[in-house]
């Protein structure tokens, strides 16, 4: 099944927070794999963009991320395994669920409902359940 829509990468490294390193990251992706729009983001300078406290890793960063079902990261290991990071929870994702995030279920809710307008998730997975709670 191809991948809809874009792959996002995150990594934390506060010593390399230019733009320019995800744009190499981007451009080393693309090379392996032409097919999926990658986006890489390193979350040591999100922060700024977010008007957030600064991070104090990836995973910290998914924390203030728009929708539960969508913060959550897999890498591989180093023993070859998967390690997850979902500092919100797998539930709703596994539940088809998409709900906004607690500061985005109020003070920033109009991007929440921005977002999900132009992502169009609901057209495209009609089994999700939106919960604005």
């Amino acid at each position: 099944m191809p991948i809809c829509g874009d792959v996002d990468v995150i990594w934390y490294d506060p010593r390399r927070a230019d733009a320019i390193h995800d744009r190499e990251f981007e451009a080393l992706l693309l090379a392996w794999e032409p097919s999926i729009a990658w986006s890489v983001k390193n979350q040591a300078r999100m922060h700024v963009r977010n008007g957030d406290a600064p991070y104090i890793s990836a995973t910290d960063a998914m924390r203030y991320w728009p929708e539960t079902a969508t913060a959550i990261a897999v890498r591989r290991s180093e023993a070859g395994g998967c390690e997850i990071a979902a500092p919100l929870g797998l539930d709703d994702l596994f539940d088809l669920v998409l709900r906004p995030t607690p500061r985005f279920r109020r003070d920033k809710r109009a991007i929440y409902e921005d977002r999900i307008r132009s992502k169009s998730w609901s057209e495209t997975w009609p089994l999700l359940t939106k919960i604005d709670a």
